[in-house]
């Protein structure tokens, strides 16, 4: 019932087409069922019985007017010939509209469903599966929408067409109809009985295909590492296992189907042996004629036949409930919006930490425990510590991809749970460490987050993010398509372009989530140093390992469990003999030997 509710209030919009389109398939069935009577009345007339054929009167009439058995046999052809037209055209509008009425479904639910998704928490879509999403908002889709615009219409139109095909019978004999609906209820009650296996294996094969689904989206995005590692065959043989497992959930479901059918015709054969061997015995009784005969055999199918369609029907719709669930799961899903601030205040870049704290609803343990500094107007504060000590997470908080468990987060003096989110990300830009790059041209790339920039304005961006000199040198320049994910680039020119298209929408306050880290530290300083030089009141976090960055920043905070353990300038941590002055004795050395040599091999020709 619950797959049905979400069902019917997707469609609800379109009620007044459905509607339409149930009439007209009511229609096409009411003159279907004339096309038996025009041949019994050939008969009729052939036989010269008076048996009573219930046609319209006016036609019954226009041909008692002919004496002349060949002439009204024609007739009766032409008839026939005008209503299969009539039938043709009703048909060709009734499938265009079940087309239409597909599609507009399926485009609202598939812009509905997006949209939901695009909107839904940071937490939600790191537990989530790409490949069982995509399959949601595709296939998924396809299967309610079909079902709605085919197969309710034909559900419908079962009980039409076995109600006027009765009707018809009841004229020719009473009894006879009687005995053709005997069948009706067994195969109800069978179909109800396939619909509740139905339910349960379309929903194992739903989760068999979703798996196969994301191993082939997985793969297919990650083919330089599985070749890198030549991890071919593991990859294949997890993905042969993943459509096995598909197969033979299809494969059992098919046989139970097969099953299934097997014993419809046969009920529908034993029915028609019934219906004639009944006729048979009412027309030795002289109470059915050869004419009424025929139009009742003729008129069978629409008892029979549309009620072995009842299984079809509801093996789409058993399809139909699990998709719709599925769908119907992630709507449920609450909207990362539905906690949103409404303030909209000026951001000049004054951040403030006051003792905060955050855990993953998974988790028992603080990743950030009492954590509190603030950082000033035009500041560039650097933070550093081991993987896992909530670096990321103090941003992510920042920018309200996650919410705090306690303590305050103040921007110039407003907390930012009362701050709009979508306004608080346009003043806060972050740049990823692995940033992702659309299948497009390097110009659409860096003008993706301002539609309105200009040429010039894309170019300065790349210029200060030194990414413009590269980009000159491919042989389209800026029209150069960086291919999926910007699979074309190195990892430091996708760095830089990110950074590019970051700069094109000014904003009071920059991150950098160890976006540097694939920059030599010569570029990284230059970028730094012409991101200041454009703008000395923008407020720069910089996330890195790389205490050669780090130190160049007004202040360095130290993160270590969750906790700041040491916070000052480079030169006041480097005294302390603490976590970062062990980091500096390691890299700074490195570091300068590093230049020394390089400055050497340049200064000798060396390249």
């Amino acid at each position: 019932m619950k797959g049905i509710k979400r069902i019917a209030s997707w469609s609800k919009k379109y009620i007044f087409v459905f509607i339409f389109i149930i009439l007209l398939s009511a229609l096409l069935q009411w003159l279907y069922s004339y096309l038996p009577l025009f041949i019994s009345y050939v008969f009729k007339v052939l036989e010269n019985s008076d048996s009573n054929v219930n046609l319209p009167g006016f036609l019954t009439q226009w041909y008692e007017s002919y004496s002349d058995v060949l002439t009204i046999t024609l007739f009766v052809s032409l008839s026939m010939v005008i209503l299969q037209l009539i039938r043709s055209l009703l048909r060709f509008l009734d499938n265009y509209l079940q087309g239409a009425l597909s599609h507009f479904i399926g485009y609202d639910l598939r812009c509905k469903l997006y949209d939901h998704i695009c909107n839904l928490s940071f937490s939600y879509h790191n537990n989530q599966d790409v490949g069982d999403l995509i399959q949601r908002t595709t296939s998924d889709i396809d299967q309610v929408s079909t079902f709605v615009s085919q197969q309710v219409p034909n559900f419908i139109g079962i009980f039409v067409t076995v109600g006027i095909g009765a009707y018809q019978v009841y004229h020719i004999s009473p009894l006879l109809m009687l005995v053709s609906i005997i069948i009706i209820p067994i195969t109800a009650i069978s179909s109800i009985i396939f619909f509740r296996y139905c339910h349960k294996a379309f929903d194992r094969i739903e989760k068999k295909e979703s798996r196969m689904t994301t191993i082939i989206q997985e793969n297919v995005n990650a083919a330089r590492v599985v070749r890198a590692f030549s991890n071919e065959k593991y990859e294949f043989e997890k993905m042969d296992e993943a459509a096995k497992e598909y197969k033979e959930a299809t494969l059992k479901f098919n046989r139970t189907e097969a099953i299934f059918w097997g014993i419809s015709d046969f009920t529908v054969f034993l029915q028609y042996t019934l219906t004639v061997t009944v006729s048979i015995f009412l027309a030795k009784e002289g109470k059915m004629s050869s004419a009424d005969i025929v139009a009742a055999l003729l008129l069978m199918g629409m008892l029979v036949w549309p009620m072995r369609g009842l299984g079809r029907i509801i093996s789409s719709f058993g399809k139909a409930s699990v998709a719709a669930n599925r769908i119907g799961e992630v709507l449920d899903e609450k909207s990362e919006f539905d906690i949103n601030g409404t303030l909209k205040p000026e951001i000049t870049g004054d951040i403030e930490f006051k003792n905060v704290s955050f855990k993953f609803p998974d988790s028992d343990k603080h990743l950030l425990d009492d954590v509190s500094f603030k950082i000033k107007k035009g500041e560039t504060i650097a933070l550093v510590g081991k993987t896992g000590s909530g670096k990321s997470t103090i941003c992510n908080l920042l920018t309200r991809l996650l919410e705090y468990d306690s303590g305050s987060i103040l921007i110039n003096g407003v907390d930012i749970k009362d701050i709009e989110k979508k306004y608080l990300r346009e003043n806060i830009k972050l740049v990823l460490q692995d940033p992702f790059l659309f299948s497009k041209t390097v110009y659409e790339n860096i003008a993706i987050a301002s539609p309105n920039a200009t040429e010039k304005e894309v170019q300065q961006a790349a210029k200060t993010a030194y990414i413009h000199n590269d980009v000159m040198n491919f042989e389209n320049g800026y029209k150069t398509i960086v291919g999926e994910k910007g699979t074309t680039l190195s990892g430091g020119q996708k760095q830089r372009v990110a950074i590019a298209r970051m700069l094109v929408s000014e904003s009071p306050v920059i991150i950098f989530d160890d976006s540097l880290s694939a920059l030599d530290t010569k570029t990284d300083s230059l970028i730094r140093k012409a991101l200041k030089l454009k703008d000395k009141n923008q407020t720069m976090i910089i996330i890195t390992h790389r205490t050669t960055t780090a130190k160049e920043a007004d202040q360095i905070l130290v993160l270590d469990e969750g906790k700041i353990k040491e916070h000052g300038t480079h030169d006041e941590l480097v005294k302390k003999n603490g976590l970062y002055s062990k980091l500096w004795g390691i890299q700074g050395e490195l570091e300068k030997e590093f230049l020394n040599v390089l400055n050497g091999g340049e200064s000798l020709g060396i390249r």
